[in-house]
C-alpha cells in the first residue's frame, strides 16, 4: 500500500466538471425529499443496493431506471433548490472551488409549470449556493439523446438567453444520455446556436462506444470538453487529435467501474491519458448511485493508479484550467494548489481505512465525507483483496445490457 503520509485530497483545490442533477444528491438529502413528498423512493435505492447485480444483467438501462428512480423525488421548487444546495454543500467541503452541475430542464419543467421556470429556478439556487457555501457553481444545459434533436435546440435557445460565466448562469451546453441512441449528426445545429451565443459545447462521448464515436463527437459537435471520451486511449491518433486541440476530457474512473466500462479501477487508463498530454478533469459523475464523491476519485488516481501527488496538484490544475470561470479566479485557485503542494504531507483521505465513520442511519462517511450504505463499501472486482473499506461498488458490465431492467 502507498505510504500513509500523504497529503489531504479535501483539500486540494479542484474544479468538479461532470457531476449530473439528481445524481449529485447524497443519500441524507435523498431522504429528506422523499419525506417531503411523502414517497419511498429513498428507502427503495438504499435497500435495494440496484447496481449490485450480476455481470450479465449490467449496464446502462439498469442505471437509467435507478437514476429515474431519484428523480421521482424532485417534484417541487423547494426540492430542486435542495438539490443544488446539497451539490455545493457536498462539493465544497471536498475542495472543490467551482462544480458545473448539468441539467435537462425538460425532466422537471412539468412540477414547476414548464421549461423557462425550472431552469430559472436552478439558476437562482445555484447563485445563492455559491454565496452560501463558498464556492462558485455554474449550470451546463444538457439535451437527451432519448429526445428529438428539435428538443435540443429549444434548450440551446434558452440557454442563450441566461448566459454566463459566474455563479447561477448557463456557462455549457451539453448532450447525455445513452450513447447508441440518437444521431449525433442531428444535433449539431443545437450545438451551434449555442456557440453563437458564446456558451461551450460539453457533449458526453466514448464513455461506452469507442474512438470513431469520440471522433464524431469532435467533427459534429466541436466541443470545448467532452464527458468520459475515455476510450480515445484506444486510439493515438484520436488522442493526439484531442491533445491537439486542447479538449479536456472528463474522466469519471467510480463512474467507469461501476457501469462495468472497465472491470476494476487499475484497468481505467488514466495514464495513457495523461501520458499523451491529455487536459483530465476527473468527475464523480453521479454521487448518489456510484457511492463515490469528487475526493474518491483522487483517492482512485493515488491508491489504485499509482499517482503522486505533484501528479494530483496537476489533475486538480487541469481541472480549473478546463472550468469556465474567470481567468482571475482561475489564477487564484491555481496559486491554492501549489501551496497545497509545498505543504508538509500529512495522514488524510485516500488512506486504506481512515475516515470511514459510522454515523446513525446505517451509513458511514467515506474519507470525502460523503454518506453512503455501510454495505456499499466493497472493494471493486479484480483489485486483489484491496483492504480499503472504502473502496466502491463492484458492478457493471456495460457491453452485457438487457434491455428493459
Amino acid at each position: 500500500m502507498p505510504d500513509v503520509a500523504r497529503r489531504d485530497l479535501n483539500l486540494l483545490p479542484k474544479a468538479h466538471l461532470h457531476l449530473h442533477f439528481t445524481g449529485s444528491l447524497d443519500i441524507p438529502t435523498l431522504r429528506e425529499l422523499s419525506a417531503w413528498e411523502g414517497l419511498d423512493e429513498a428507502e427503495q435505492l438504499i435497500d435495494d443496493d440496484p447496481l449490485s447485480v450480476p455481470a450479465t444483467k449490467r449496464g446502462w438501462w439498469r442505471f437509467q431506471r435507478t437514476y429515474d428512480i431519484a428523480r421521482h423525488v424532485v417534484i417541487s421548487e423547494r426540492a430542486l433548490r435542495a438539490v443544488v444546495d446539497a451539490a455545493a454543500r457536498n462539493d465544497a467541503a471536498q475542495g472543490s472551488r467551482r462544480t458545473e452541475i448539468q441539467v435537462d430542464p425538460t425532466s422537471y419543467a412539468p412540477y414547476v409549470n414548464g421549461l423557462v421556470n425550472a431552469l430559472e429556478i436552478i439558476l437562482d439556487e445555484a447563485a445563492l449556493a455559491s454565496r452560501r457555501h463558498g464556492i462558485q457553481m455554474g449550470v451546463i444545459v444538457a439535451a437527451s439523446r432519448l429526445h428529438h434533436p428539435l428538443d435540443a435546440r429549444t434548450l440551446a435557445r434558452l440557454s442563450a438567453r441566461f448566459a454566463g460565466r459566474g455563479p447561477g448562469g448557463v456557462i455549457g451546453f451539453g448532450l447525455s444520455n445513452d450513447e447508441t441512441e440518437g444521431n449525433t449528426v442531428e444535433f449539431g445545429p443545437a450545438f451551434r446556436i449555442a456557440r453563437r451565443a458564446g456558451i461551450p459545447g460539453v457533449p458526453h462521448g466514448g464513455e461506452f462506444r469507442g474512438p470513431e464515436h469520440i471522433a464524431q463527437v469532435i467533427d459534429e459537435l466541436h466541443p470545448t470538453r467532452i464527458g468520459h471520451g475515455i476510450h480515445a486511449a484506444e486510439s493515438p491518433a484520436l488522442l493526439k487529435r484531442i491533445v491537439d486541440a486542447g479538449i479536456t476530457l472528463e474522466v469519471n474512473p467510480a463512474s467507469n467501474v461501476s457501469l462495468g466500462v472497465y472491470p476494476d479501477y487499475s484497468k481505467v487508463p488514466l495514464r495513457t491519458l495523461l501520458d499523451a498530454g491529455a487536459q483530465v478533469a476527473l468527475g464523480a459523475d453521479d454521487p448518489l448511485l456510484f457511492l463515490s464523491g469528487l475526493t474518491d476519485q483522487y483517492r482512485i488516481a493515488r491508491d489504485y493508479l499509482g499517482l503522486s501527488d505533484a501528479e494530483l496538484a496537476e489533475l486538480a490544475r487541469m481541472s480549473i484550467r478546463g472550468s469556465f470561470a474567470e481567468q482571475a479566479d482561475k489564477a487564484r485557485w491555481l496559486a491554492e494548489v501549489d501551496a497545497w503542494l509545498a505543504a508538509a504531507p500529512e495522514s488524510g483521505p485516500g488512506l486504506p481505512a481512515a475516515g470511514v465513520v459510522p454515523v446513525p442511519g446505517g451509513l458511514v462517511a467515506r474519507p470525502s465525507g460523503l454518506l453512503v450504505p455501510e454495505r456499499g463499501l466493497v472493494a471493486p472486482p479484480g483489485n486483489g483483496g484491496a483492504e480499503s473499506a472504502d473502496a466502491g461498488q463492484a458492478v457493471p458490465d456495460a457491453r452485457n445490457v438487457t434491455p428493459g431492467l
